[in-house]
């Protein structure tokens, strides 16, 4: 191929042509192809490379904390999770019914993995996707508010056909959370689609929010048009320790070596700090129980 040929198709920005035409014009010639034949040959070529670099671009936007794929999740591991129904939804049925998304369970047992894989495979399909954690949340809006970039920043959330929200429930959230989540949540209500991940009880958003009823107001929109998917058992990361600990309770004192190591503390605000406030103090030669 020569440097005038090359120089034209770069011009026309068909760089993925120029990337396989020297090959396509031998299989052209060995095979005997017909201009139409050829023709179509190198507009594929093209077509798929402008594909690869579009879902690329995207999955860069979407942000994700991970790339994680369908094929790669252990279904064996917890049973709990019906495969086909997360198949079903990476079809992206429920983008077009403007449907939402919500999936609850203990941690570690795949809920990040299954909805960033849920996105990358939306994206493959044409849609946009933007992915946070909902610590993100908090900070882009708290950050952008200070400097006046507040509509600036809603309208990255109102865009995308699909906006992931990951990690509800891990600790409290500062204030005026709830607010930025309610006028998010609002603005999508039935014009864009949303899933959430929660490792924590619909009546305990409350509290995590630090505002029962902008919580409520939340829940009322949210899950008006959603799907619900209950996750259960134990956690992935720690298959490998034996007993995983049970979700609802603090880790267990260790008496490794002799000393006694001091429990952790329950979330704020939940319902296992309230009761350790009330249990007395226990001397220090007796351990400490879950």
């Amino acid at each position: 191929m020569n440097d005038a040929l090359t120089s034209t198709l770069r011009k026309l920005r068909l760089s993925g042509l120029t990337e396989t035409l020297e090959v396509r014009l031998q299989e052209a010639s060995g095979n005997r192809l017909t201009h139409a034949e050829f023709l179509e040959l190198i507009l594929q070529d093209e077509l798929l490379v402008r594909q690869q670099r579009q879902i690329a671009r995207r999955v860069k936007a979407a942000a994700f904390r991970d790339l994680k794929l369908l094929e790669d999740f252990d279904w064996s591991f917890n049973p709990s999770i019906k495969k086909n129904e997360i198949y079903d939804l990476a079809t992206g049925r429920f983008l077009k019914q403007r449907r939402d998304v919500l999936l609850c369970g203990p941690p570690g047992t795949g809920k990040s993995h299954i909805i960033q894989a849920i996105g990358y495979q939306l994206i493959k399909l044409g849609y946009i996707v933007f992915y946070r954690s909902i610590f993100d949340v908090v900070r882009d809006f708290l950050h952008d508010e200070a400097m006046d970039g507040h509509e600036r920043v809603m309208a990255r959330y109102l865009k995308p056909d699909l906006l992931i929200i990951d990690d509800f429930g891990i600790k409290q959230l500062p204030k005026r959370s709830g607010e930025f989540l309610f006028e998010i949540v609002m603005r999508r209500y039935e014009t864009r689609a949303t899933m959430m991940t929660t490792n924590r009880p619909l009546e305990d958003w409350g509290k995590i929010l630090g505002d029962v009823p902008t919580a409520t107001a939340i829940l009322d929109r949210f899950l008006h048009h959603a799907e619900i998917i209950t996750v259960t058992g134990k956690s992935y990361r720690l298959r490998h320790r034996g007993e995983a600990p049970k979700p609802a309770k603090a880790p267990t004192g260790s008496k490794k070596n002799g000393k006694h190591s001091k429990p952790a503390k329950a979330p704020t605000g939940s319902e296992a700090e309230e009761e350790g406030q009330k249990t007395p103090k226990k001397s220090a030669n007796q351990s400490e129980e879950v």
